[in-house]
């Protein structure tokens, strides 16, 4: 029987950090040995630390660490969301429904055709429960690849599709393993078997406790890391394509022609960042109506009078910094 991921003592409660060598992780939890798989980190890196790994292997360190100390102890929590690198996750999710497609499913419908009695009704009704589960999770992982993952290639190119969005995706994004959880309660509680093919039952049960664990842990990793990640990706898409849009119009457009002062620039900057005419006049030391001079000659040359249509010019044009506007 093949070795498996044992994830009974799982819960270790402990951090792991981009500095702590990675032989330590798999040391304490060797069931992560799967998941370096799944971010193509191969393995004879020796006692080199997990930023150093994950640099020469060309993987995203605080991605790698926020999904194995996520399936680890279920921490849930990052210093910063906004690092998590969206193609490494991708990776991540894509080498895994390749593993459980290519190697799981298959290997455990061998161990159970073994343990079998394919001579026996209960037996080939065992067989065709299974079937019918592995083929609930090939549709449900054939979506994922053709309509999420290049929802998410799209939206990482630049482009916001107008006929899809996460939400849809994870409205959608429900238990799979029932059948499973199913198929288990049934050979333990109803399928008769003989010394040998006790064995070989037990083995394949501790293989299906393993595949629901394993399942479980990959729809938690795409519900509370995969989702959230996209759904920033998706803000962000949608207030750059807001911003080129007005970019466009205002370099398209023909009135254009008057630059604007530094003085017009700096009172830019300080309705953006939320000022009155009197802030404004205090802080550049000028008098209130010649603030209001300049927001009138502001208007006419930009033809933009709202504090939303200022902020995206200011944005667009390097004024203000995206990361220091309140939107």
């Amino acid at each position: 029987m093949q070795v498996r991921l044992d994830r009974c003592c799982m819960k270790n409660q402990k951090m792991y950090e981009a500095d702590d060598k990675l032989i330590s992780i798999i040391k304490d939890n060797y069931n992560i040995l799967q998941s370096l798989g799944a971010f193509g980190i191969n393995l004879g890196f020796g006692d080199k630390t997990v930023r150093e790994v994950c640099e020469e292997q060309n993987v995203d360190t605080f991605t790698f660490l926020a999904v194995v100390n996520f399936t680890i102890n279920g921490y849930r929590e990052y210093d910063d969301a906004e690092r998590l690198s969206v193609p490494t996750l991708l990776q991540y999710l894509k080498a895994s429904h390749e593993y459980y497609l290519g190697f799981e499913l298959p290997y455990i419908r061998k161990e159970l055709v073994s343990a079998l009695d394919e001579s026996d009704n209960l037996a080939r009704l065992i067989l065709k429960l299974y079937d019918e589960y592995a083929h609930s999770i090939r549709l449900h992982m054939q979506y994922e690849e053709k309509t999420v993952f290049p929802y998410v290639g799209e939206l990482l190119k630049g482009n916001t599709p107008a006929n899809y969005d996460i939400e849809t995706y994870s409205k959608h994004h429900g238990q799979t393993d029932v059948k499973l959880r199913e198929l288990k309660n049934i050979i333990i509680k109803y399928l008769p078997s003989d010394g040998l093919h006790n064995n070989q039952l037990s083995a394949t049960l501790y293989d299906i406790y393993n595949c629901e664990e394993w399942l479980s842990q990959h729809a938690q990793v795409e519900e509370e890391i995969f989702i959230p990640a996209i759904r920033r990706l998706e803000k962000k898409s949608k207030q750059n394509d807001v911003s080129v849009k007005i970019s466009n119009m205002i370099n398209q457009n023909p009135a254009n022609t008057e630059v604007l002062s530094d003085r017009e620039k700096d009172v830019i900057v300080s309705l953006v960042q939320g000022m009155t005419n009197k802030e404004i006049a205090d802080h550049l030391c000028i008098s209130i109506n010649t603030v209001i001079t300049h927001r009138r000659n502001i208007a006419r040359k930009l033809q933009i009078h709202s504090p939303a249509g200022l902020t995206i010019y200011a944005i667009v044009n390097n004024l203000v910094d995206i990361s220091t506007v309140k939107l």
